[in-house]
C-alpha cells in the first residue's frame, strides 16, 4: 500500500510540475522570441548535414500582406474564433467517419501551439496536448503575439523556419518588403512547404495563389502590430501619390514664379517691349 501511495503521491507532483511549468512557458514566449522548437530539433536529426535558417523579426518588421494571406489561406476565421473553427471539425470528422480523406482543421493558434511546444503527430493524447497549449496561447499571448510566433516559427521549405528567412531564401528580400503577390505565394505553400517552392512554383502554385489574392481581397484589414489598418495605409499611400503627381503638374508654374522673381528687371523689360510691338 505504501508503494502505492507513494507513487500516486509523484503522479500527482509530476503533473502539477507539468501544470505549472507548461504556463511559466507560455508566459516567458509571450515576451521572449521563439528561436528553437521541437520540430526543429527532429528536422535537424533527420537530416545528414543539419542545417536551420531562422531569424526572428518583430510583426512590425513584416509586410502588412503576409498575415492577411495566411489568414486567408489557413484560417479566415482567426480573428474572431477562440482557438478552435468548430465548422471545420465538424466537417473533417464527417469525412473521417464516411473514410474520405480527412481535411486540415487545425487553425493557426493550434499549429502554433503544435509548432511550438509538441512534435508531429495525431494521436489522440497529442491532440489533447494541442488543444491543451491552443488555450493556453489564446488567453496568454492574444492574437498579435500569436501570429507573430506562427510567422516565425513556422517550417517553410527545408531547414527554413520563419517568414524572414523563407523571404531572403525564395526572394532574397526581407520579409517587410514582400508583395502581395510573394506573401501569396509563400501561403500557397504552406500545407506541404518541404515540396512546394515559393521560388519556383508549380502550375498548382500558381492557380492556388490566385485563390488567396482573391480571398484576400474579401478578407478584412488586420491591423496586427501595425498603427494602422491596412486599408488606411492604402489610402495614405494613394493620397501621397496624388500629392506627388500634383506637385510635377504645377512645377513648371512655379520655376516661372521663381525666374521673375529672380530676375525682375529683365521681366519688366520683356513685358515692355512685347506689349509695344502688339500695339504698334
Amino acid at each position: 500500500m505504501k508503494v502505492v501511495k507513494h507513487l500516486l503521491v509523484w503522479g500527482r507532483n509530476t503533473l502539477l510540475f507539468l501544470f505549472f511549468f507548461s504556463i511559466l512557458l507560455v508566459v516567458l514566449y509571450k515576451w521572449i522570441p521563439v528561436y528553437y522548437t521541437p520540430l526543429m530539433f527532429i528536422r535537424s536529426s533527420e537530416q545528414a548535414v543539419p542545417s536551420r535558417k531562422h531569424r526572428w523579426v518583430p510583426i512590425e518588421k513584416i509586410s502588412q500582406s503576409v498575415p492577411l494571406a495566411v489568414i486567408a489561406s489557413e484560417d479566415n476565421l482567426f480573428m474572431t474564433h477562440h482557438g478552435f473553427d468548430r465548422e471545420q471539425i465538424r466537417k473533417a470528422m464527417d469525412e473521417a467517419e464516411k473514410g474520405r480523406r480527412r481535411r486540415g482543421a487545425s487553425t493557426i493558434s493550434q499549429q502554433t501551439a503544435k509548432n511550438v511546444f509538441l512534435w508531429p503527430g495525431k494521436t489522440y493524447f497529442r491532440k489533447a496536448l494541442e488543444a491543451y497549449f491552443t488555450v493556453l496561447i489564446e488567453l496568454i499571448w492574444g492574437k498579435e503575439r500569436i501570429m507573430e510566433v506562427y510567422l516565425n516559427s513556422i517550417e517553410m521549405g527545408k531547414g527554413i523556419y520563419g517568414i524572414e528567412a523563407a523571404s531572403r531564401t525564395y526572394f532574397s528580400k526581407s520579409a517587410i518588403e514582400l508583395t502581395r503577390g510573394e506573401a501569396a505565394l509563400i501561403a500557397a505553400s504552406l500545407p506541404n512547404p518541404r515540396k512546394r517552392n515559393p521560388g519556383s512554383p508549380s502550375a498548382y502554385m500558381l492557380q492556388r495563389q490566385s485563390e488567396i489574392l482573391s480571398l484576400m481581397r474579401k478578407v478584412e484589414s488586420v491591423p496586427l502590430g501595425y498603427r494602422r489598418p491596412m486599408k488606411a495605409e492604402a489610402e495614405e499611400m494613394n493620397r501621397k501619390k496624388a500629392d506627388q503627381e500634383q506637385e510635377k503638374t504645377s512645377l513648371p508654374e512655379e520655376i516661372a514664379g521663381q525666374e521673375e522673381t529672380r530676375y525682375p528687371q529683365l521681366t519688366d523689360t520683356v513685358n515692355r517691349d512685347s506689349a509695344g510691338v502688339f500695339t504698334e
